[in-house]
């Protein structure tokens, strides 16, 4: 259990960092020179080891449990995010989703955090699941599964509102959980698809967007090939090719190299693999050099010391 909580979320940043500098690239051009490093400059213009807009809404929802669960205070923290730098690598944000932004936007106008969210189909980008992992930490002991249910609706919808968007952070959240309680893998994934599936006939939801998530939950997602996978900022995209990514791999690094080197939505896909690979792979088996060369590591690691003091407090 120890650091559990630096792995998941260090995890998480480190995979963003990886992935900025490529961001937007095409696989076929990552094939032939793929990231096995840090690079900087690039996509960005940013410095080695910058994360991006992935890491510091995860941070900013980190930072706002450490303290308690308070949805109008999360959003706040977005806001601050948005208008200061508030946890952004070097004190500015240089890259904001199209749907992050508009909801903010009602946050500063005043609007709650509660209704801030955008709720149509083309409001499915990925920019809810990026930033949802801290969620697992702090629902961890949650047995009431509408209860979970509900904080990760309330969560992705202060920007992400639509069912699609919800249920691929539920999908999510029920996964790291798993891990957190020390399941393999296969037994995580067994778990995460019989759990979602049954909590989705109870609620009787549309079995229409039920089936569109039917390569995760009917199928074993690991199995496809990987030009089956697409990467794009698209959130079901980005579910698929994190699990992919975390389930065909045997390490805390080949997992996000290989997310950064499918291309397209780099620093996200590396992201969310990051946080499920960080977790399950321990904190020991993310490269040292990795760790030492990422930007405000010693802010980030007194956060999560902060949050694991409070979820996995030692008895």
């Amino acid at each position: 259990m120890e650091n559990m909580v630096k792995a998941g979320i260090l995890g998480l940043c480190i995979g963003d960092a990886l992935g900025v500098p490529v961001e937007f690239k095409k696989r076929e051009d990552l094939k032939k020179f793929p990231v096995s490093e840090y690079l900087e400059y690039m996509s960005w213009n940013q410095p080695k080891g910058t994360w991006s807009d992935d890491s510091s809404l995860t941070l900013c929802l980190a930072d706002e449990l450490t303290k308690g669960y308070d949805l109008e205070k999360i959003g706040q923290s977005f806001v601050r995010w948005n208008k200061y730098g508030h946890w952004t690598a070097h004190g500015k944000l240089f890259d904001i989703g199209g749907t992050t932004r508009h909801s903010i936007a009602r946050l500063i106008k005043g609007e709650s955090a509660r209704f801030s969210g955008n709720i149509f189909e083309e409001d499915n980008g990925n920019g809810s699941l990026m930033r949802i992992l801290p969620l697992a930490f702090y629902l961890k002991d949650e047995e009431n599964i509408e209860k979970l249910y509900q904080t990760v609706k309330e969560v992705s919808a202060i920007t992400h509102g639509h069912f699609r968007s919800v249920f691929a952070c539920f999908i999510y959240i029920v996964f790291a959980i798993q891990l957190i309680k020390g399941r393999t893998k296969e037994e995580a994934y067994g778990y995460t698809q019989e759990l979602a599936l049954k909590y989705a006939d109870l609620q009787g939801f549309n079995s229409v967007y039920i089936e569109l998530f039917s390569r995760i939950l009917k199928n074993n997602i690991s199995s496809y090939p990987e030009d089956e996978i697409k990467s794009s900022g698209y959130v079901l995209h980005s579910l698929e090719a994190s699990l992919w990514c975390f389930l065909n791999s045997e390490s805390y690094s080949e997992a996000v190299l290989k997310a950064v080197n499918l291309g397209e939505d780099t620093d996200t896909t590396g992201a969310i693999t990051g946080g499920i690979a960080g977790i399950y792979y321990g904190f020991g088996n993310i490269l040292q050099d990795w760790i030492a060369e990422l930007v405000r590591k010693d802010d980030i690691a007194e956060l999560c010391e902060k949050l694991e003091n409070k979820y996995f407090p030692i008895v």
